[in-house]
């Protein structure tokens, strides 16, 4: 299933453009989000903004039958109880609430090297070095903005401004 196309990554001439085209006028609340949305393109890449990761930046492995887990109403909603059975699960699913994007696999987790492609298009593909904690071929997020198709997830418009919860 693809995600909304209304929450794909665009290069900011595209983003200034379309705001414009349907406001017609750049009152705060338009310039603001404009601005945001410059500096979240400016955002460094991390391998956390794609898949879950720990606290030192190790990609976490999904926990057993976590889509069955997570499908159940109490824990979709992010709500908490003291069972320490499930305590691997929610780690994961906050980890996994941090992502900026949306629907990101590992393919290969190596020695020294990560690699990972968008569920909906394995042709989006993306290495990362674990050496010096960067990703070949691109910087910031504004540089992914050359592939057709990379989906925001609900954080990452919550970061630019676009939904409120």
């Amino acid at each position: 299933m693809q995600p909304d196309a209304s929450h794909k990554l665009i290069p900011m001439t595209m983003f200034v453009l379309e705001y414009y085209s349907h406001e017609g006028y750049a009152d705060l609340q338009t310039l603001k989000l404009m601005k945001n949305y410059a500096n979240f393109l400016k955002k460094p890449l991390r391998l956390g903004m794609f898949v879950p990761v720990d606290q030192e930046g190790n990609v976490l492995k999904e926990p057993k039958n976590y889509t069955s887990w997570k499908a159940l109403e109490h824990n979709s909603k992010g709500e908490t109880n003291d069972i320490t059975a499930f305590e691997e699960y929610r780690i994961y699913q906050a980890a996994e609430q941090q992502c900026l994007f949306k629907d990101f696999k590992v393919d290969y987790n190596g020695y020294s090297r990560v690699r990972i492609v968008a569920a909906y298009n394995n042709s989006i593909e993306l290495s990362f070095n674990k050496n010096d904690l960067s990703f070949s071929a691109f910087k910031d997020v504004e540089s992914l903005t050359s592939f057709d198709e990379i989906y925001l997830t609900r954080t990452a418009l919550r970061m630019i401004g676009i939904k409120k919860k």
